[in-house]
């Protein structure tokens, strides 16, 4: 058994997290000894949990060039990145990949363009005639606002584009709706808490057939250590097993919570303000995993792989003070979704007839 050295940038986030977590218990199983540097920005529950655990934890800014060369100029078997934004984001790693066995970058589904040149993240949102392959046309990279809607995915492929160009052995990995412990915007959020506020009743849009698909945060991990095995030039999507619809996701939460809503299905004549979840989507939206599954790759069912986030949300919501909220609760994203009097007036109006 080997010692091997990897560094994760954003090591506490709910991928890197993920990431280390995958290499410690592959450490575990008489794997090779992985000895892991994180850096993250500051420490916490996730980085006290990784450092009770071996990690050596180091707290700074990923784009703070002097932090990166006392990480990585001594080199290193692995290097994730998976906070990197920009082309200059990935142009501060370029002096030190040539000292590195394997480098993952995380890049996202957003980078995809159809036909039509729409995204993830459009108004108007894409159509795909099938699962979409890693030979997918993407959106121009660009150096605009990497935190908006339009600049994210440019702003991704221009960083992908640095990194591959530069000849090391860079794996570019694109997951879909990413999901774990310690993730920054837990969509399962959406249902957990209608069930911690008694909800007996959900509205589902389009009868819940919206596929869009997920990622486990886990998978990515399970991803990445095959990756450091098989160091490459390549991009690979991630995903999990199966895109489940909205419907089965909302009842495998509650499944797991042991709640029952009663579902109701809208179709196109129910109320348009009503009935969107994280996972509602027009057009499927699934990626094609074949090239990762093979390295030997295997992807996570969505049913398995969410336990471990369901539990963290509800000890984290139990253990906040009543005159709290949840860590994520200031993310505009949750805007409208928890606003109750909406659904109610439009189960009154179904339940007349009138919707």
């Amino acid at each position: 058994m080997s010692s091997r050295r990897a560094v994760i940038l954003g090591g506490t986030g709910g991928i890197g997290s993920a990431v280390a977590r995958e290499l410690l218990d592959a450490s575990g199983r008489g794997g090779d000894d992985w000895q892991v540097d994180v850096l993250a920005r500051r420490g916490g529950p996730a980085a006290d949990a990784l450092t009770a655990r071996g990690v050596t934890f180091t707290a700074g800014d990923r784009r703070d060039t002097s932090t990166l060369r006392d990480l990585l100029r001594p080199g290193a078997d692995l290097l994730v990145d998976t906070v990197g934004l920009t082309r200059d984001d990935a142009t501060q790693l370029l002096p030190f990949l040539d000292d590195v066995g394997s480098t993952a970058f995380v890049s996202s589904r957003a980078v995809y363009a159809d036909e039509q040149g729409r995204h993830a993240n459009s108004v108007d949102k894409p159509v795909f005639g099938a699962a979409v392959t890693e030979i997918q046309p993407t959106v121009p990279a660009g150096d605009g606002d990497p935190t908006s809607r339009e600049g994210y995915g440019a702003a991704k492929v221009a960083a992908e584009q640095v990194l591959l160009d530069h000849g090391a052995p860079v794996t570019v990995l694109r997951p879909s709706k990413v999901y774990g412990v310690g993730i920054g915007r837990p969509r399962e959020w959406f249902v957990v808490r209608r069930v911690l506020d008694g909800r007996e009743r959900i509205l589902l849009a389009d009868h819940g057939r919206g596929v869009d698909h997920t990622t486990a945060a886990s998978g990515i991990g399970s991803l990445v250590r095959l990756v450091a095995d098989a160091p490459d030039r390549r991009i690979l999507n991630v995903a999990d097993e199966s895109a489940p619809t909205a419907l089965e996701i909302v009842r495998t939460i509650a499944g797991h919570l042991d709640h029952r809503f009663d579902e109701v299905l809208l179709d196109a004549d129910a109320p348009a303000f009503v009935g969107t979840t994280p996972w509602s989507s027009p057009a499927p939206f699934v990626l094609d995993t074949t090239a990762a599954r093979a390295l030997g790759w295997q992807p996570p069912t969505f049913a398995t792989a969410v336990v471990p986030e369901l539990d963290w949300l509800m000890e984290t919501a139990q253990s906040t003070p009543a005159d709290g909220d949840v860590p994520w609760a200031d993310d505009p994203f949750w805007e409208h979704l928890f606003d109750y009097g909406p659904e109610d007036a439009a189960l009154a109006l179904l339940s007349l007839g009138l919707g």
